[in-house]
């Protein structure tokens, strides 16, 4: 009789489990832990404790978590075009696209990113205004925690320390990328401070196939050129931080009339010499005028992003090799392996610096 009445109350302390672990029979799973985060907007948001699936928000938050967590990755912006493949992991390849929040024009998939199925939505890049909001409403709209972190060159070395507290187990790969970020910075900021007035340069910063699209003084894109001790040609009321930055006419390019022009890839570089309005340019009848390297991505900006960090290291050894002493070819691949993971030939590092640093 006692084992019967033991057997009972087995029963009904089971029943009573089943009954309190859900409807119809269906156990609830656990709460995942989280911890409170507070992001550059002063947002405070609920992360999973336990961080290793994560979707990027656009191209720059991409490629700060291509360097960082390729394998945490559950989305990526874009799908990277075939010149770009042997420079980033190879699982970024498969990798659904689900779009840019930012942007002329936003693409974000939400779609998309709810079959992506991540912990938690990471923007990187500038301080919007009303960055706030949009996180808010981004994180309304999926359900899904996001977070936003300032990723400008002075905020960048902040970005990767955030992130290190955000994702398992990456604590010392993000600082090793902060301490670049600062050597860089440090670096800028000694030897910008030697280059004297006579012997400060300005700089045009063009793209696209008229090369008429600039990047003007004050935009996020351009920032390099003025960290690097040289003064931005292009100044114009109405600065964009878009990609492709200010158009500008011949009659102003003439006006601003650069000692250096700086020439994106499918632009003008190869036939600057031979064109009749750009042959008239003081930097192009001094051969001053350089094609930025672009692989993978380009070393200035699009994105304004961690590649910008190279692009310190090459413009200042450009402009001003007497203060920024070093070989290019053995800095390129220093920081391919530290950036990208890629281990960079002599002869790659060449390739990339033939129409810039090597320019005959």
């Amino acid at each position: 009789m006692k084992q019967l009445r033991s057997l009972a109350l087995i029963l009904i302390l089971a029943l009573l489990l089943g009954l309190l672990g859900g409807c119809g029979g269906k156990p609830q799973a656990a709460a995942e832990p989280t911890v409170t985060f507070v992001d550059s907007a002063g947002r405070r948001v609920e992360v999973p404790a336990n961080l290793t699936r994560v979707a990027p928000s656009g191209a720059v938050a991409t490629m700060f978590l291509a360097s960082v967590c390729p394998e945490y990755m559950v989305s990526i912006s874009s799908t990277p075009s075939s010149s770009q493949y042997k420079y980033l992991d190879s699982r970024l390849l498969t990798l659904p696209t689900t779009g840019q929040l930012y942007g002329s024009k936003s693409t974000i998939n939400l779609e998309a990113l709810l079959t992506a199925a991540p912990q938690l939505i990471i923007d990187l890049g500038d301080a919007k205004e009303g960055i706030a909001d949009d996180m808010d409403s981004l994180q309304r709209q999926t359900g899904i925690p996001v977070v936003f972190l300032e990723a400008d060159l002075p905020h960048m070395a902040q970005a990767f320390r955030m992130l290190g507290q955000l994702l398992a187990g990456k604590d010392e790969r993000c600082g090793e990328l902060a301490a670049y970020v600062d050597e860089t910075l440090a670096l800028a900021a000694e030897n910008s401070a030697k280059v004297t007035n006579t012997e400060r340069v300005s700089v045009m910063y063009t793209s696209g196939v008229s090369g008429l699209n600039t990047n003007a003084a004050g935009s996020t894109q351009a920032q390099v050129i003025e960290l690097v001790g040289a003064d931005n040609s292009i100044v114009v009321e109405d600065v964009s931080n878009k990609g492709g930055g200010n158009t500008i006419n011949l009659e102003q390019l003439y006006l601003f009339d650069p000692d250096v022009i700086l020439f994106t890839t499918g632009s003008l570089f190869r036939v600057a010499a031979e064109d009749a309005a750009w042959s008239q340019l003081s930097a192009v009848q001094a051969g001053s005028y350089y094609e930025i390297p672009a692989l993978p991505y380009n070393w200035m900006s699009s994105p304004p992003s961690l590649n910008m960090l190279l692009g310190v290291r090459w413009l200042g050894n450009l402009l001003y090799p007497q203060y920024y002493d070093y070989d290019m070819v053995a800095e390129a691949r220093r920081a391919y392996g530290l950036l990208w993971n890629y281990d960079l030939t002599e002869a790659e590092a060449r390739e990339l610096l033939a129409n810039s640093t090597l320019k005959q």
